[in-house]
């Protein structure tokens, strides 16, 4: 996997965690769609 991808999926689930946010504010907020937030925490996480 490219350095970029994990370190974004790392930055996204660290969001996730530290701000109590949903999947649609961290969509917003990262500038991305809700599927695609889903996408990286869950596999680019290994999950």
């Amino acid at each position: 996997m490219k350095d970029y991808i994990e370190e974004r999926a790392v930055d996204i689930a660290n969001y996730i965690i530290n701000h109590n946010a949903t999947v649609r504010q961290t969509a917003k907020k990262f500038g991305i769609s809700k599927s695609t937030v889903h996408t990286e925490v869950t596999k680019q996480n290994g999950y």
